[in-house]
């Protein structure tokens, strides 16, 4: 699409020469006054303006005003035979982009509007990256309305407009960094920028430098100055993820910050004053390493200002079928094919699953599922045994005369009726529901098996 530009002059023989020289390039529109500019712009949007400052009636500082006021704002270069230092700084300082005196040299012209252009390409970019950033770290994105998380969620809405220093608490996997994230889009610091840092991923020379950074020359190998993470948050949020496993030293810098607001690089002395807001998650209880001897009492004070406590996800399994159809539409729709349909009673035996891994083990399986069955359906015999409660390889058992061939072992330790049922129930499982196999493999009649489908409803399997 073909850039607009709008020429804004009182003089006939430059709007029209401008408009002449720019045509090959640009979709030029002219202006006589400021009055018809305004007219025009709000007939249509245009990407650059280029006007003179001084015309009769209005002057082309009104030109700026009215078009920074725009929804879409076009860039303003400014124009005048006028040419000083006050007239560039007043046009600078209201929002034009750049200043021109005349006579206009066109190759100039040319030059500041494909700046121009490309700054406004820019800034269209960060505003469309901060909306979508804003909408994949809302609230709306916390999936799922059990009581505890929504409480951790209403704690969130509460601190992230303060300065509080917040502690996230968890197990691996709960989404304590999506937390974090959501905290600094819901913070007036939201447009500045929000920078983890995994502490368990490095070694402790290597964290403390990627963290307050290092002068030249600090240790071997210190070629040059390095940018910290904290100076790279200045003004914005720094995360420190797994904040348990920092060495004592660096927790020493860290309780600095802390207290002072202010870090040093290592091999440096100079103390940098920063703006940064610190959101620490740990998958370990503090306190108890604390009364071990691993962690300062102190820092663990600072920290824990605001402690927010993420359930496991076997703690909310009424939020599983949310985040599940969640994944499963992400990972169709990323491998271009139809949503997976889970059927009631694999959503039931994943539902009773404990997730050791939590969130990010669930959305491995919705992958993984997603990807093997490609728009078809996953019936509970397609779940691998862990999420059954059995063993994903069980050792063979040599069946006694009297067994069943390749009939699952009984447990003494169960009644009976109990055993029985079990064996049922895996006997369902391996011929995949169908009644008249299930019946050969327990070694009875179908007109037998139904009878104890009867008796226990609830194991709920259908002939397939």
């Amino acid at each position: 699409m073909v850039p607009s530009v709008l020429i804004v002059d009182d003089e006939k023989h430059t709007r029209e020469g401008l408009q002449q020289a720019l045509a090959d390039s640009y979709d030029v529109s002219v202006a006589a006054s400021a009055d018809e500019a305004f007219n025009l712009l709000e007939a249509q949007d245009y990407e650059v303006i280029v006007t003179d400052l001084r015309m009769p009636g209005k002057s082309g500082l009104k030109v700026i005003d009215k078009a920074l006021a725009l929804p879409s704002r076009p860039a303003v270069i400014m124009m005048t035979a006028y040419g000083n230092i006050e007239s560039a700084v007043e046009a600078m300082r209201r929002g034009a982009v750049d200043f021109l005196t005349k006579p206009v040299n066109i190759e100039r012209l040319e030059l500041l509007i494909q700046r121009a252009l490309k700054s406004k390409t820019l800034e269209v970019e960060v505003k469309q990256l901060h909306e979508r950033l804003d909408e994949k770290f809302n609230f709306d994105r916390l999936i799922g309305h059990s009581p505890k998380l929504q409480a951790v969620i209403d704690q969130v809405r509460l601190v992230a407009p303060s300065r509080a220093t917040i502690l996230v608490e968890g197990e691996s996997g709960t989404g304590k960094e999506l937390i974090a994230q959501a905290i600094h889009q819901a913070s007036p610091r939201a447009r500045a920028p929000f920078i983890a840092v995994h502490c368990a991923a490095l070694s402790e020379n290597l964290l403390e430098s990627e963290i307050f950074g290092h002068e030249r020359g600090a240790f071997t190998g210190a070629m040059e100055k390095r940018i910290g993470r904290f100076e790279s948050a200045d003004g914005g949020t720094l995360f420190l993820d797994e904040i348990g496993e920092i060495s004592s030293s660096t927790q020493v810098k860290l309780l600095r910050f802390l207290e002072t607001k202010a870090i040093e690089r290592v091999g440096g002395n100079k103390p940098l004053d920063l703006d940064v807001r610190l959101v620490a998650a740990t998958n370990r209880s503090l306190e108890q390493m604390v009364r071990a001897g691993k962690f300062r009492e102190d820092l663990f004070f600072r920290l824990n200002v605001v402690r927010l406590t993420l359930p496991p996800l076997r703690e909310r399994p009424e939020d599983l079928p949310l985040l599940l159809a969640h994944f499963i539409k992400e990972f169709s729709a990323e491998n271009g094919v139809p949503p997976l349909v889970v059927e009631p009673g694999a959503l039931r035996t994943l539902q009773s699953y404990a997730w050791p891994g939590n969130i990010r083990e669930l959305r491995n399986f919705a992958e993984n599922a997603v990807v093997l069955h490609r728009g078809g359906k996953i019936s509970e015999y397609d779940l691998d045994p862990k999420f059954r409660g059995a063993p994903s390889a069980p050792p063979p058992a040599a069946a006694s005369p009297g067994d069943p061939a390749g009939a699952p072992a009984a447990d003494v330790s169960l009644s009976v009726e109990a055993n029985e049922k079990r064996l049922l129930h895996e006997a369902l499982l391996k011929a995949r529901g169908n009644r008249t196999k299930a019946a050969e493999l327990m070694g009875v009649s179908r007109r037998t098996l139904h009878r104890k489908l009867a008796q226990w409803p609830d194991l709920d399997v259908l002939d397939r």
